[in-house]
């Protein structure tokens, strides 16, 4: 039995997506399968849990900072898997990934301001964003062939008649698992260079990618470095989120000592003996545990596109090049937004993130979390099929 198959406890009254307060607040209902949050089902690496145990035994939790470790975990890390070479002197630690990047939307634009992000996006951006006092400007993917692209034309316009001062890429994408190819990417950094704008990276998924696609940082377009990646979190790879922290990698030395002295000014630049050296370890050992980790999600989601062509026909799959979390689009049910809300929470029992999260025009689209047993999710395969089914909708 492959150890990714082991069901485990929800816990429900200790983990964010099986709490049932949260579940009645979110989907008026309590008995949903919590497929809705970007966590993962499965117990980290053997090698990081051994790691913990023996901060625990030894029993002394003295001020102990390593980050040039860490950074050099992170730098050797990314030349291995993705042929990328990174300066180790050019991190900075942050305490969390999304603090990065509020961070440094504070840092390098002023209120008023306009932000770029390419819609549907992960929907904390709007909040880093509406709470800087800064203005969100949507830059729409476009579907092409049933796959989203970037709407190029549409971004050029923007940064011609918008106060642009960032673009926030999600890469892997966030929630419809495009990862972005060279092409793509190097036209990206051509018009923010043209424009005089700074690309924030949010590159948090990058090691979760399939075998038909290949990762391609920013920092690999950075001709006048003027952009910034956030990378090296092991939170979403390993499974870290609640003892991880964020990294961010910037080239150009002006910019990297402007955060770095507001980082270290705030105190945002100590991990704890616990994140630093689960992190260390997850880098250094946790190699085959990914490479196991993306072969059975993998598989999953083979076992998802078949069985949704067969058994479910009208609910259409994108198929993620990346990320473990899938973009179902449900418009062919011919649904009310309503409907589709009880179809899938009150009569299928899923608890599955609403589109409208994402981008208010995407009522009939959900994303679902994928990190679990194959056998959970069948299971809630075969819950919304017999929902579908009583619907008539076949």
């Amino acid at each position: 039995m492959n150890s990714f198959d082991t069901l485990h406890d929800n816990f429900e009254h200790y983990f964010v997506k099986s709490n049932p307060q949260l579940l009645k607040s979110m989907f008026d209902a309590t008995d949903v399968m919590p497929l809705w949050i970007a966590d993962m089902d499965f117990k980290v690496a053997e090698p990081i849990t051994r790691e913990l145990q023996r901060l625990v035994d030894r029993g002394i939790y003295a001020y102990e900072f390593n980050t040039n470790m860490i950074f050099k975990a992170i730098a050797d890390w990314n030349l291995k898997r993705h042929q990328l070479k990174l300066d180790s002197k050019a991190f900075i630690q942050v305490s969390g990934v999304l603090t990065g990047i509020a961070l440094l939307i504070r840092e390098l634009s002023n209120e008023g301001d306009g932000i770029i992000v390419q819609t549907p996006v992960y929907h904390q951006f709007y909040k880093i964003i509406e709470t800087a006092n800064r203005k969100i400007v949507r830059n729409p993917l476009k579907i092409v062939d049933g796959n989203y692209e970037m709407d190029f034309d549409d971004l050029e316009e923007k940064l011609k008649t918008e106060n642009i001062k960032i673009i926030l890429l999600c890469n892997p994408h966030n929630p419809v698992g495009r990862v972005w190819n060279k092409e793509e990417l190097q036209k990206l950094t051509e018009l923010a260079n043209t424009y005089s704008v700074t690309i924030i990276s949010d590159e948090i998924h990058s090691d979760i990618i399939y075998s038909k696609a290949t990762f391609n940082s920013i920092t690999s377009f950075n001709q006048n470095q003027q952009h910034i990646a956030i990378i090296g979190s092991p939170a979403k790879t390993f499974g870290m989120q609640s003892i991880s922290n964020g990294y961010l990698y910037i080239a150009n030395e002006a910019i990297f000592n402007r955060i770095k002295a507001t980082v270290e000014s705030m105190y945002l630049d100590h991990g704890n003996a616990f994140s630093t050296f689960a992190t260390i370890t997850a880098y250094t050992q946790g190699e085959e545990w990914v490479d196991n980790l993306i072969t059975y999600i993998e598989s999953s989601i083979g076992w998802i596109q078949d069985y949704l062509q067969k058994e479910i026909p009208k609910v259409k799959l994108f198929i993620p090049e990346g990320t473990y979390q899938i973009w179902l689009d449900f418009s062919a049910l011919n649904l009310s937004d309503e409907a589709l809300k009880q179809l899938i929470f009150e009569k299928a029992k899923l608890a599955l993130a609403p589109g409208t999260w994402f981008d208010k025009n995407h009522s009939q689209f959900m994303r679902m979390n994928i990190a679990s047993p194959l056998s959970k999710i069948k299971e809630a395969f075969y819950q919304l099929k017999t929902a579908v089914k009583e619907e008539n909708k076949f």
